[in-house]
């Protein structure tokens, strides 16, 4: 984000509307992944490929009952959540899928308009988008467990 801002600072003078500026920053923050991307992808880096995809947030939910009396107890677990807490546990999760996952679902940006932004394929960025998900409700289990969020019988048992 650094990066970017200096980048926009540096060739503010370049812009000629000022009613373009966000699509204009925008594009600079989107390069500036792209490029941290290429760097990235010069060297051979090896995921190992964990338990992440087998990990079901609504399973998590049903086996560990954090609301025993709720009839709606995954509804239940997700309002408990403010905003701040789901920016907290997305940047739990890795730039590589975080990224594509705020742009798909936050932003509401169309897959393959990110697959060209981020020049990776498009199966590779469906895949980020997968294991960021999942990653995402692993994440959030862990952070309602860290903040005390859920009861004392679903604590016991994790």
């Amino acid at each position: 984000m650094q990066e970017c801002l200096v980048k926009a600072y540096e060739s503010f003078d370049k812009l000629r509307d000022v009613e373009a500026a966000p699509g204009w920053f925008r594009s600079i923050l989107l390069n500036s992944v792209r490029d941290l991307y290429r760097k990235e992808s010069a060297g051979i880096v090896e995921t190992p490929i964990d338990d992440v995809s087998d990990y079901s947030l609504y399973r998590k939910i049903a086996e560990e009952d954090p609301w025993p009396y709720s009839d709606t107890v995954h509804i239940d677990f997700l309002h408990s959540f403010s905003e701040d807490d789901v920016w907290a546990v997305l940047d739990r999760i890795s730039p590589k899928h975080r990224i594509p996952m705020v742009l798909v679902h936050m932003e509401g940006m169309a897959v393959d308009d990110v697959t060209r932004m981020l020049g990776a394929p498009k199966n590779t960025v469906l895949s980020w988008l997968h294991r960021g998900r999942k990653q995402f409700e692993r994440e959030l289990w862990e952070y309602a467990r860290d903040r005390g969020m859920l009861r004392e019988k679903a604590r016991s048992r994790s």
